[in-house]
């Protein structure tokens, strides 16, 4: 992976800040720690740092393209690049280098924003035209590679990698946004294209701004996928055409100049994944794992299975329960409050591979392509009993009893009946956001200050994952919360954890699951292929049967997140205490004080599970001590 950092100005050829974008550019030095380039011309510069992974002599940024015509900051792999080089070579190009950025350089300098169409891969980029002084800032297809935004109050367009780096100009202001505020505690994370800062935003998967003097910076989509179900294909077809198509993907994927191995969890997707590289490479594949001392949240032994089998060079490492103490280190890493308890072991898997390598696959985005979470099968059936009685006696009917059923505070969410009540009395898409929401929204909203309620003046958090939900343009609800996951749920919190905790140790993850060609197929197979009964990932488990024991294909899932509850009622070392006398996030006036404390005794007290609530607070306030 790279860093990348600019600064463009939007009113006409301005000298640009070169020691704003200095600072910038050597805020994302973990990003890239092998080099780092500038460039200048009037109205516009361009900073990049460089993780080398493919020619490591040849691939110095930001590139200037062979014809003069345009100049690259760039992030990501395409991996493709060497069949576009050889239409490019066709075409009358002269490459001078065999590295994917020259070719990306190249493509644009002829085809401008048309190219993105014709990219394999993952990335994020700044490319410069200079004749005729226009900014193309791209994205990939489902947001592998992050790029946030922002125009200054004098007129200049800012991007970079991360949002620390646009801090770093200080020509922006840090102002937090209330509304942004109620996304996080809703979500657990920010969803695009809002940031928690007002004025700084990120670019959405699979969108572009192509902008030049006198214009203001507007987000196009570029990409989309639709499910469009082909209910003619058979199971053994596609179990042979996603066969092919992981192999490929990863085979694309692991191509590296540098030491290469994957995270091996011991579930499905990451062991496929591992399986897949044994078969196709000539060394041991390097694998890790993460466990944990408490069995029911410890993989390693499923994990060993398949490095055995496939006789890996596997490294194992334990969390320890003093992990906590990294709250503040994530926190500062992140840049924005993100409250996915499994950020912490993310975080030690990374810093375990880089000990070994510097290109990690991974099996990211396997849940979202072939419906293997767990709320999949809830939200079905949820859907199917709402189907037995008319909205118009549905709404009042549950909602009646779920305003009498008891919290049941104590019990875990997906076990909360008034939770699934509340659910049944809700539309298709207010149910299934509440489904992904971190905190319940009556929960969240008696968390609230009652100021900071006055001051949203009724903002909805909610609407947003609706919305993506509903944009779907399927009458099935299981496509649709595919494709919701896929435009929400992964970028914003998936693709965040592994980019984030990776690029903090200088570490290249790559998930062959969301290859935009196996995405695309994947959507237009039946639901049943993915989703039969409550078992998920019914194509890609008898894809992998030859290759993996039934031990791995069909045990009951486990996540990868913390035992935060338990951690949480320690007697001694517990973040707890040290959250009950921070003043950051109690004088920070979005919480109500009172509430907070109350959820902690209880907590502590063992009487209620608040651990999700309080791991919120506790990331929040971590932000808010770490820079914010």
């Amino acid at each position: 992976m790279c860093g990348v950092a600019g600064i463009m100005d939007l009113r006409g050829d301005r000298d640009v800040d070169r020691d704003a974008l200095r600072r910038m550019t050597g805020a994302l030095v973990h990003r890239g720690p092998d080099g780092e380039g500038f460039f200048h011309a009037p109205g516009i510069g361009l900073g990049h740092r460089r993780l080398a992974i493919i020619d490591l002599a040849g691939g110095a940024q930001p590139f200037h393209a062979a014809s003069g015509g345009g100049v690259l900051s760039f992030n990501g792999e395409i991996y493709n690049y060497a069949d576009l080089a050889r239409r490019l070579a066709a075409a009358g190009a002269r490459l001078k280098t065999r590295s994917d950025t020259e070719a990306l350089a190249e493509l644009l300098d002829r085809q401008g924003v048309d190219a993105l169409e014709h990219l394999h891969g993952m990335f994020a980029f700044a490319y410069w035209r200079q004749s005729d002084s226009r900014l193309i800032l791209a994205r990939d297809r489902l947001g592998e590679r992050p790029l946030y935004y922002a125009v200054s109050q004098d007129g200049f367009l800012l991007f970079a990698s991360e949002l620390g780096a646009l801090l770093a100009s200080g020509m922006l202001e840090k102002e937090i946004r209330q509304d942004a505020l109620a996304d996080y505690f809703l979500h657990g994370y920010v969803p695009d294209p809002k940031s928690i800062y007002q004025g700084i935003y990120k670019l959405a998967p699979g969108h572009v701004i192509s902008t030049g003097r006198g214009e203001d910076p507007v987000q196009t989509q570029w990409w989309d996928v639709r499910f469009r179900p082909d209910d003619a294909i058979t199971l053994e077809d596609a179990v042979d055409s996603l066969s092919t198509l992981l192999d490929q993907a990863v085979k694309a994927q692991m191509m590296s100049d540098v030491p290469l191995g994957a995270f091996l969890s011991g579930g499905v997707d990451s062991s496929a994944i591992v399986a897949s590289m044994a078969l196709q490479s000539g060394d041991p594949v390097r694998s890790c794992s993460i466990g944990f001392e408490e069995a029911s949240h410890d993989e390693r032994a499923f994990a060993r299975l398949v490095a055995d089998r496939y006789h890996t060079q596997h490294t194992e490492h334990v969390v320890p329960l003093a992990a906590h103490d990294l709250i503040d280190t994530i926190a500062a890493a992140y840049g924005e409050p993100f409250a996915d308890t499994s950020a912490l072991p993310t975080w030690l898997v990374c810093q375990l591979a880089r000990q070994q390598v510097t290109v990690a696959l991974s099996g990211d985005g396997g849940d979202e392509v072939f419906a293997g979470y767990r709320r999949y099968p809830f939200f079905l059936a949820e859907e199917n009993l709402k189907g037995v009685m008319p909205a118009a006696f549905r709404k009042p009917f549950f909602g009646a009893f779920a305003a009498l059923y008891p919290k049941l505070d104590w019990a875990p969410q997906a076990f909360r009946l008034k939770t699934t009540l509340t659910a049944l009395a809700e539309s298709r898409a207010a149910g299934y956001t509440r489904a992904l929401s971190a905190i319940l929204p009556e929960r969240l909203a008696g968390m609230v200050d009652l100021d900071a309620a006055r001051n949203l003046d009724g903002y909805d958090p909610g609407a947003q994952i609706a919305d993506r939900f509903n944009a779907a343009d399927t009458d099935d609800p299981i496509l649709a919360a595919q494709y919701c996951d896929l435009k929400t749920w992964l970028p914003g919190r998936m693709l965040v954890k592994v980019d984030r905790a990776a690029m903090a140790h200088s570490l290249e993850v790559r998930p062959p699951m969301l290859d935009h060609r196996l995405v695309e197929w994947a959507a237009t197979l039946p639901r049943r292929f993915k989703l039969d009964g409550t078992d998920g990932k019914q194509v890609l488990k008898k894809a992998s049967e030859p290759r993996l024991p039934e031990e791995i294909l069909y045990r009951r899932k486990q996540g990868f997140g913390l035992p935060v509850a338990a951690w949480l009622r320690a007697e001694s070392n517990n973040p707890l205490d040290r959250l009950e006398t921070s003043k950051a996030w109690a004088e920070q006036g979005f919480l109500d004080p009172g509430e907070v404390r109350r959820m902690i005794s209880a907590h502590r007290k063992g009487r209620s599970d608040y651990s999700q609530e309080l791991w919120s607070v506790l990331m929040f306030d971590a932000f808010l001590r770490n820079g914010a």
